[in-house]
């Protein structure tokens, strides 16, 4: 009896031994599918260095830098390779002000006159709120008048945006401003009595651990800092340079490592430093005017994958660009750094997703049925327009500063490349706020690329969109 009993126990420590080494090669051949992924990427999209990290059930599976954080001395990128954070960043300046609206020295609800009186009357309706949602109806401040090569202090920031007329009146509609979240970093400061970044040093990256993540400083020695890049007709250059107090404002300029951003990811998951209201709050879509929702919180992106609620935001400043990625669903967050202006870490992120979890895929794209033909009409019109350089400025509305003239220039000079459209094929038709999102395949001589329009509900266009499949 002994000897049987003995027999089972070994039985059972074997298959113990053969379930861990089945389970460690599975977790090797995951590991080698995302390595060759992201370097596949990464040769596609031509990006010198890329950070990325995988965390899953709040533990970390992969923290893995690839190719160079600097270009010139053949520096390799790793988990503590610092890069610039771009409007990911956006969600840290969210947390600085719903740390005051805590503290009592902030609400939600009060109008941008309370902070800049010499505001137009017209800002007298624009709250913190639509500032943190992109409702106000600010306009970028790149509009073409901006110098980013000269130090603006906080009041040169806020009298310029005060100069800018507004796209529509606040809480009409949902149009991304970098400019209101410069302001969110100015409010930040006039009711805290410090500047942002040290707001956020002493009271989010010290207590979540972030141990090198902070406001951008040119000056300073920061170990590990990497270089970021774009492509100029097709060769690689250094980022432009742009004046150092340019560089600190509310809207993304930070340093962060990989490791920074897993510990932010820590504390969003525990919801740590905010009230559960509080998190609540900033997870939660915009309303508007009408009474319908925009799938964007405080700094997040609402979306959806795979019929689970995805929490992302991406960013892009001075030759770098970011993903952060939240699958709550799987509870699984992906992070992807990148130090080329033209990369899209999203691809990336989302590529990860899916090898991590099938359901994450993106759906491929698939004909439905064209119950609004003459917007596909209106489409190719649109197109031999653009192609023909005379798209009608007044035809568009809230379209981003600068989409005249520089962004329909772009969309010509691809269109002379492509030549004309043989097809359209309508993808894909939502909702957003209230306008109706259209996707198209067009398919060209030896390519197909993905347009999208939006109309607002006066007809007119809000998004004229040319991008690779």
């Amino acid at each position: 009896m002994f000897a049987r009993a003995h027999r089972l126990v070994k039985t059972l420590l074997l298959l113990l031994v053969l379930s861990a080494i089945r389970s460690a090669e599975a977790h090797e051949a995951l590991d080698q599918r995302v390595d060759d992924f992201v370097r596949a990427e990464m040769q596609r999209q031509h990006v010198p260095g890329v950070a990325i990290g995988i965390v899953k059930n709040g533990a970390i599976v992969k923290a893995q830098g690839y190719g160079y954080a600097n270009l010139e001395h053949q520096v390799p990128v790793g988990p503590a390779t610092i890069f610039q954070s771009g409007s990911v960043g956006k969600q840290i300046t969210a947390m600085a002000v719903m740390l005051q609206v805590e503290d009592g020295k902030l609400s939600l609800s009060d109008p941008m006159t309370k902070f800049f009186p010499e505001a137009p009357e017209a800002w007298r309706s624009i709250t913190v709120y639509h500032l943190l949602t992109h409702t106000s109806g600010v306009p970028e401040y790149d509009n073409g008048t901006f110098d980013y090569r000269k130090d603006h202090t906080e009041d040169d920031l806020a009298r310029f945006a005060c100069a800018l007329p507004l796209e529509f009146p606040a809480g009409a509609r949902w149009s991304y401003s970098n400019t209101g979240y410069v302001l969110l970093g100015i409010i930040v400061h006039k009711v805290s009595g410090s500047f942002y970044g040290d707001v956020l040093a002493a009271r989010v990256f010290k207590p979540l651990g972030m141990t090198t993540a902070r406001v951008i400083s040119e000056a300073d020695i920061i170990p590990d800092r990497a270089a970021g890049y774009r492509l100029v007709n097709g060769e690689v250059k250094n980022q432009e340079w742009v004046s150092p107090v340019t560089n600190t404002t509310a809207d993304g300029c930070l340093y962060v490592s990989l490791r920074d951003l897993i510990a932010w990811d820590a504390g969003v998951r525990g919801r740590a430093l905010l009230k559960p209201e509080s998190w609540e709050l900033i997870l939660r879509p915009a309303r508007l005017n009408s009474g319908r929702s925009y799938p964007y919180g405080f700094g997040w992106g609402l979306d959806e994958r795979g019929g689970q609620p995805l929490h992302q935001h991406g960013g892009g400043w001075q030759g770098f660009r970011s993903q952060f990625s939240r699958y709550v669903g799987e509870d699984l967050s992906i992070i992807v750094l990148a130090n080329l202006a033209q990369a899209d870490p999203a691809r990336i992120a989302d590529g990860i997703a899916a090898i991590m979890s099938p359901k994450l895929a993106v759906p491929p794209a698939r004909p439905i049925v064209d119950r609004e033909p003459e917007v596909t009409a209106r489409l190719s019109r649109l197109l031999d327009e653009a192609g023909a350089g005379t798209l009608a400025p007044g035809a568009f509305a809230y379209v981003r500063a600068g989409f005249f003239p520089n962004g329909a220039k772009r969309i010509q000079e691809r269109l002379l490349r492509l030549g004309p459209a043989q097809r359209l094929v309508l993808v894909g038709r939502e909702e957003l706020g209230d306008d109706r999102v259209f996707t198209y395949e067009v398919v060209f001589s030896g390519c197909t690329m993905i347009c999208t329009v939006a109309l607002a509900p006066d007809g007119r266009l809000t998004q004229f969109r040319i991008q690779e499949k």
